[in-house]
């Protein structure tokens, strides 16, 4: 018996072993693919706070204008989102791991006292289904573990994607801020020139009451534009994880980065795709589980347990022996449990189908989108702006050859500034095309900042508010 109490806890400390996911294998995949798709890597804090390299990080960063990468590496060394992310993660391949853990061997002492007679016995033993089907279920635990690793991947670039889209929009509205307030200031001028010359009998009531409606439309563009900018910058501010104080150092660039001088070409789009999207492994993954899983569940229905028996009787004898037992599935046969298992291994097997359906249409779409905001963008800025500018140096000409009068020359003028936010809206909806199809190409979600996008790109400025 003490023989055999050994070797069981020796089997069960050697196999006990295998049931472990410590956090650099949880966390591996998505590391590895941060760090292929955006150049940073995330790491899970083991405290609540951040340690004094974290916090000095966080200081230089913030010292200065935040850039798009540097706004990424905050996000990652600093977001309780994330770090709570990556966590549960953790946890869940740790729960997955432990489901194809082996068995733990039983103890049972019973001791028995009749008529001042003293029985004691022993019972040491062990399911033995569990323990041989232990192989078949680690097997499906991995499985579930490597869809979990995956899923992890996913949920990493899609956050990584929704900072790049929060900076942008946070950006691109602080820069369209600064246009309104022009275009209120023109307002601002025009409605008083228009007073002034209503005082002395050179302009209509019409003409007055005209220029004053511009100024009410103009100021309530600008307040539109300044919550804009606040739910804009905070919608940033809580992805970053940053506290009040560190919200107050956050600054911003002045403008968002220039176009690129020339769009990704379809053919070196297709080719940058990576060829195991994270889409595709995670609905492959899936799907082995569920083929390894099949059948599992009708046989753990037979629970058979094997026990050591010793037993010492009242005048010291002692005995010896074993007990088995198994549990019959006759009032549960596992009908619902087969069906289970069937509609599992079928729904990943369709996943798995619509998963390879959606990539290449995914990649397309998102490739025409970004192409198409990158068209957008690039006219607006090379043509459309332009013109305008043309359109006032010559304005400008006429009046100061008193062929027009000051009031063209401050239409023209906020009509060249609704030009200028126009392209921002155009630049801005790029870069979010842009962070769009870099999720693609990954096989991550795609963010959700920029789901609105192309309906922000199919509004024309008279829908938002322009002139």
């Amino acid at each position: 018996m003490k023989r055999l109490a050994l070797a069981g806890a020796a089997l069960a400390a050697l196999l006990g072993g295998c049931a472990s996911v410590d956090p650099g294998q949880a966390l591996g995949p998505a590391q590895d693919w941060s760090q292929r798709v955006d150049a940073v890597t995330p790491q899970l804090r083991d405290g609540a706070a951040p340690d004094d390299a974290a916090r000095a990080a966080r200081a230089r960063l913030l010292a200065e204008p935040l850039g798009q990468q540097e706004a990424l590496q905050l996000a990652l060394l600093h977001s309780p989102a994330l770090q709570a992310l990556l966590a549960q993660a953790w946890q869940a391949q740790a729960l997955a791991a432990q489901r194809g853990a082996p068995p733990n061997p039983v103890f049972l002492f019973e001791r028995v006292v009749t008529a001042g007679d003293v029985d004691i016995t022993r019972f040491l033993g062990i399911g033995l289904t569990e323990l041989l089907t232990w192989p078949w279920r680690s097997e499906v635990a991995r499985r579930d573990i490597e869809a979990l690793r995956w899923q992890l991947a996913r949920q990493v670039l899609a956050h990584n994607a929704e900072v790049r889209s929060a900076w942008v929009r946070a950006v691109a509205a602080q820069q369209q801020l600064a246009y309104h307030r022009a275009v209120q200031d023109a307002a601002a001028a025009g409605t008083e020139l228009a007073r002034r010359m209503q005082a002395v009998g050179n302009f209509s009531r019409l003409q007055r009451a005209r220029e004053q409606a511009f100024l009410a439309d103009a100021t309530a563009q600008l307040g539109r534009a300044m919550a804009v900018a606040v739910q804009e910058r905070e919608a940033l501010v809580r992805l970053l994880g940053l506290d009040a104080d560190d919200a107050e150092r956050l600054q911003l660039p002045e403008r968002l980065p220039d176009l690129p001088a020339a769009p990704r070409a379809a053919d070196a789009v297709a080719s940058a795709a990576m060829g195991e999207r994270l889409d595709l492994l995670l609905a492959r993954a899936e799907l082995g589980a569920a083929q390894r899983a099949q059948g599992l569940e009708t046989v753990q229905l037979f629970d058979l347990e094997l026990a050591a028996v010793s037993e010492l009787g009242p005048g010291g004898e002692r005995g010896r022996g074993f007990e088995a037992g198994l549990r019959l599935p006759v009032l549960d046969p596992g009908i619902a449990l087969r069906q289970a298992a069937s509609a599992r291994l079928l729904a990943a097997q369709q996943r798995f189908e619509q998963t390879r359906v959606e990539a290449g249409s995914a990649l397309r779409e998102r490739y025409a989108l970004y192409r198409s905001a990158y068209d957008q963008a690039r006219y607006q800025r090379d043509e459309v702006v332009p013109l305008k500018r043309t359109i006032s140096d010559e304005m400008l000409l006429r009046y100061n050859g008193m062929l027009v009068g000051v009031f063209e020359l401050l239409a023209d003028a906020r009509a060249q500034v609704v030009a200028v936010i126009a392209a921002i809206d155009a630049q801005r909806d790029f870069w979010l095309a842009d962070a769009a199809l870099n999720a693609a190409l990954a096989g991550a979600p795609l963010p959700a900042a920029a789901a609105t996008a192309s309906a922000a790109r199919a509004e024309g400025p008279a829908e938002r508010g322009g002139h």
